[in-house]
């Protein structure tokens, strides 16, 4: 039997997956979670041979969880499931130690495939998505201008986005400016809008 761990805090989806897994002869699904700091607990108690961990989770993300299984429990291979894979995510993903990476859109039978592929030592992406990501570009903002963009969502305030990232107001206006120009925006907005869309943020 492979021993699964199942993480996603739509509790719906997460119930429905589960019973999917019940139905395969050799997968049990020994443990859930709702949040990512539940799914590490959860996978520390009851060792799972693969982790089922959803992208955007609360308290750690999907990406977090992958990462902190990788080095805490490196006998885990971990599958993300996600309802919006972009390419940078994937990659992301990937690296933080990911053997899977499949969008919850993916035909019924696919994840229990791809938990047995993982399980076997192999990877797996989605094909669509592999595609994409040798194809989308990379994107063009530094760190630091991708950071100071994240915290201008809701357009806040130039001096709050200075306190919080510890630089100058006109380090801040510099790095946002730099960000709406590299991505041929016209506000700081459509800037956000942009490498949102893109995955970026």
């Amino acid at each position: 039997m492979i021993r699964v761990l199942l993480a996603d805090d739509e509790e719906l989806i997460r119930v429905a997956v589960a019973a999917l897994l019940g139905l395969e002869p050799d997968i049990e699904v020994v443990a859930q979670a709702g949040d990512g700091r539940e799914a590490v607990r959860a996978a520390l108690a009851h060792r799972p041979d693969v982790a089922v961990v959803d992208l955007q989770m609360p308290v750690l993300d999907g990406f977090e969880v992958t990462a902190s299984l990788a080095s805490s429990l490196p006998s885990c291979a971990v599958v993300v499931l996600t309802g919006r894979g972009k390419p940078p995510h994937l990659r992301r993903a990937l690296s933080a130690g990911a053997k899977g990476f499949l969008p919850k859109g993916s035909p019924g039978g696919t994840l229990a495939d791809v938990i047995r592929r993982v399980h076997g030592g192999a990877r797996y992406v989605d094909p669509e998505l592999a595609a994409d990501a040798l194809t989308t570009p990379p994107c063009p903002l530094t760190p630091r201008e991708l950071e100071v963009l994240r915290l201008a969502e809701y357009d806040t305030p130039v001096a709050v986005i200075a306190r919080q990232t510890h630089l100058s107001t006109g380090t801040v206006r510099n790095y946002l400016a730099a960000a709406v120009a590299k991505l041929g925006a016209a506000t700081r907005s459509e800037a956000y809008v942009t490498a949102h869309d893109n995955g970026w943020l």
